[in-house]
């Protein structure tokens, strides 16, 4: 099981979670929990709960990857809109904060609404308007047991 360890090196007997192979000889028990015989990359991420059938992120496979999503937020002038996908008439990968980068004016941000007009609109930054969801955090390494 991943433990939260608070230094860059884990103790003796133990490994960090950063997508290492190993060998069933070496380490059996991981080997029966990590059947690929890799651990999880687990650096830079979030950990979240299994959906196992409740059907609030239905089809996640354990120990899956999964990208961020861009949330909507409120505009005080229209409240309708729907932010959909962010581009600049390119097509962006967007997988978190690479939907910034670009030659965006500071000030602006394009979107596509959801009848798939580009509009322009006054982006508050400051979290009022709309951003991919970060919620505040710690990093700890992620380690597991050396088994």
């Amino acid at each position: 099981m991943p433990v939260p360890w608070p230094t860059a090196t884990p103790p003796a007997g133990w490994l960090q979670c950063n997508g290492a192979t190993f060998t069933k000889e070496q380490y059996p028990v991981l080997a029966r929990v990590y059947p690929t015989l890799r651990l999880p990359d687990l650096r830079g991420e979030f950990i979240r709960g299994w959906d196992d059938g409740r059907k609030i992120d239905e089809g996640r496979k354990l120990l899956s990857w999964q990208k961020g999503t861009l949330v909507g937020g409120h505009d005080d002038n229209d409240s309708s809109l729907d932010i959909s996908y962010m581009s600049n008439g390119n097509n962006i990968d967007y997988g978190g904060d690479k939907v910034f980068a670009g030659n965006y004016r500071s000030d602006y941000l394009w979107y596509a609404m959801l009848g798939g007009t580009n509009s322009r609109a006054k982006a508050e930054l400051n979290g009022a308007f709309f951003n991919i969801t970060r919620p505040r955090n710690i990093a700890f390494n992620y380690i597991v047991r050396a088994a």
